[in-house]
């Protein structure tokens, strides 16, 4: 009798230069998304949603703080339950471990062998989708496959030079992957979303293999090269995906979900989307608001115009301010006057009284956490 019994292994490898300096004080992961989410929240959700409730956790050491902030105690996913195994571990451990000439796996395939479930998903953390692994898991004894891919078939803007791109055939069968820096520039690529759907045991040898011949620490890279080795068949995931790698990108995702069909394919279809719930008033719209297209979170105080923007939580916008085609991160403050447009205003920010900050669709204005803005900030 099949079980549809997993663990999971969830990697927040990923941090780009390209997206700092939103990215300087945290993780790529804790960043703030549609207002009240954060990224990690997609990744994790989905492995919530598959019945999962044994985790393998893969941080950055020196961004650790902005996950747990976000993470706590595991309570609204589910991992602080009897049964569920939330396991941390650093990147530069694994990292240190391999220097020395030690056994760098060690700790996953304790994790996995202590799991002792028969499937294992593997996720990377910037990815934005709503994905459902339990039809991962379903094609994947279908097919009995020894490690399943995630694609999705993307144009260029959504790829990043280090991602895996696919080399497929008619029937989906992976022949070769490389990474997107040394493929062929093509207007449309079969984008590996760092998804993988292995059976544990197997995923246990390889890593055993690799770590004696000294392989790479990068285990997204490693099961897509074994899925071209094997000639897998990958699965196709069809819905909303934005892939966060560095400015235009975030800011488009976040732009996409004023977009209804958008926002429903990714924030409410069958799979719930968790985050940490915060137990605050409603958003509050003064009679001298106008506000059109956008999104509010909770306890923010609109007195301003707000257009085709997200905002988070707490956020004031006074009375005679503007913000458009904006993202405005929690506990910031529009100061009475002020203009604020493409913009990525950071949490805490204080734009203050008569002061311009304006960006272009391509290059939006930043301001960083904790900033105050006294006179005008233009990026043209």
């Amino acid at each position: 009798m099949r079980t549809n019994k997993m663990c999971a292994i969830f990697a927040n490898k990923h941090e780009y230069n390209p997206i700092r300096p939103l990215t300087d004080k945290r993780s790529l992961s804790t960043l703030y998304f549609a207002g009240k989410y954060r990224i990690m929240d997609f990744p994790l959700s989905s492995i919530v949603n598959a019945g999962i409730n044994n985790v393998y956790t893969l941080i950055n050491q020196e961004k650790v703080r902005s996950y747990f902030d976000h993470l706590g105690g595991g309570k609204e996913w589910g991992l602080d339950t009897i049964g569920s195994y939330d396991y941390i571990d650093f990147y530069q451990s694994m990292m240190q471990q391999k220097a020395r000439g030690e056994n760098y796996f060690d700790d996953i395939i304790n994790f996995l062998e202590t799991a002792n479930l028969p499937y294992t998903v593997f996720m990377g953390n910037k990815m934005i989708g709503n994905f459902d692994l339990q039809s991962v898991l379903h094609f994947h004894q279908e097919n009995n496959n020894k490690v399943t891919a995630v694609f999705k078939r993307v144009k260029s803007d959504n790829v990043a030079p280090d991602d895996q791109i696919f080399i497929l055939d008619d029937d989906n069968t992976v022949l070769s992957c490389q990474e997107t820096i040394d493929s062929q520039k093509l207007e449309n690529y079969n984008l590996a979303l760092n998804i993988f759907v292995v059976n544990t045991a197997w995923l246990i040898s390889e890593l055993k293999k690799a770590q004696r011949s000294g392989s790479s620490t990068d285990i997204a890279k490693r099961l897509a090269e074994l899925s071209a080795k094997y000639r897998i068949n990958a699965y196709e995931y069809t819905g909303y995906l934005r892939n966060i790698h560095d400015i235009k990108s975030y800011y488009d995702a976040n732009m996409d979900m004023l977009n209804k069909k958008d926002r429903d394919s990714l924030l409410y279809g069958n799979q719930r989307i968790i985050t940490r719930i915060r137990n605050e008033v409603g958003a509050y719209f003064s009679t001298d608001s106008e506000v059109k297209n956008s999104m509010f979170a909770t306890g923010s105080r609109i007195s301003g115009k707000t257009i085709n923007s997200v905002v988070s939580r707490r956020v004031v916008i006074e009375s005679g301010s503007e913000v458009k085609n904006s993202i405005i991160m929690s506990n910031s403050q529009i100061e009475k006057e002020s203009h604020v447009e493409y913009a990525i205003i950071d949490k805490n920010a204080v734009i203050e009284k008569n002061v311009t900050v304006k960006g272009t669709k391509e290059h939006p204005a930043i301001v960083t956490k904790g900033s105050v803005i006294d006179e005008d900030l233009i990026v043209k």
